[in-house]
């Protein structure tokens, strides 16, 4: 596949639909936060979501674990602060917002690191969170955990003193289905490493015969049939706002 459609299928929310979603989604609550606003961003890797706050008084955090081609952007951004996620060198209530992005399943002790993004906001700031509910594993070994729920966060969230939480998915089941739809056609096609070369001489046939249902049908169909998904039981996430409780 060439460079130029690489580029396509990512930037494309047909065939890339969760971060292309998810990324619109943060560039919302970006717009929403006053000029100069303190933030800083957990987790933040290869700072992907920097020029979206360039208004704000950004600030980045990592643990730097990870080798450059884990990485969204191949390497990371500049790293204000170089520390575990639940146990950040700032005093308490130091920022008016907090960024976390799919960081969440990549922490041992997740529980700590919403109480830390508790402790170092202002009361009154703002929250913006993501973390799957189901992926493949990805940035091994740092990860520990999948399938983030509404009631999780709810739980969690409030226990470490967040109220006004709002929880939406990421799209819903059918989407989802036709994610995994296009996962199985890239995951066997003729360049992947998944399959031994001995398989060929069966499966290819039948892969570019499948490839055209599976790769393009099956996912506009799911694109379209998902507005009719109430429960959406199956979605690839969610993205989440809370704010601190303001002191009493």
């Amino acid at each position: 596949m060439n460079s130029g459609l690489r580029t396509w299928f990512a930037k494309s929310d047909l065939f890339s639909y969760n971060v292309v979603l998810r990324d619109r989604w943060i560039a919302q609550q970006a717009s929403r936060l006053k000029t100069g606003t303190k933030l800083l961003d957990v987790g933040a890797g290869s700072c992907p979501y920097r020029n979206l706050f360039s208004h704000c008084e950004y600030r980045s955090q990592d643990l730097q674990p990870l080798q450059a081609g884990q990485l969204r952007h191949g390497g990371y951004g500049h790293i204000d602060y170089v520390s575990d996620l639940a146990s950040i060198p700032v005093p308490e209530s130091s920022f008016d917002a907090v960024l976390c992005t799919e960081a969440l399943e990549h922490h041992p002790e997740p529980i700590k690191v919403v109480q830390e993004l508790a402790r170092i906001l202002q009361p009154g700031g703002t929250l913006i969170l993501t973390a799957p509910l189901g992926s493949g594993i990805h940035q091994e070994p740092y990860h520990f955990y999948g399938g983030y729920t509404p009631w999780w966060y709810e739980r969690f969230l409030t226990a470490a003193g967040f109220e006004e939480i709002t929880i939406e998915p990421n799209e819903g089941s059918v989407r989802f289905f036709g994610q995994e739809s296009l996962r199985f056609i890239r995951t066997t096609s003729p360049w992947s490493t998944m399959l031994p070369a001995k398989t060929w001489l069966f499966w290819l046939p039948l892969w570019v015969v499948l490839a055209p249902l599976l790769g393009l049908v099956v996912p506009l169909l799911c694109a379209w049939l998902d507005q009719f998904d109430r429960e959406r039981r199956f979605t690839v996430g969610y993205h989440v706002t809370a704010r601190r409780t303001r002191s009493t």
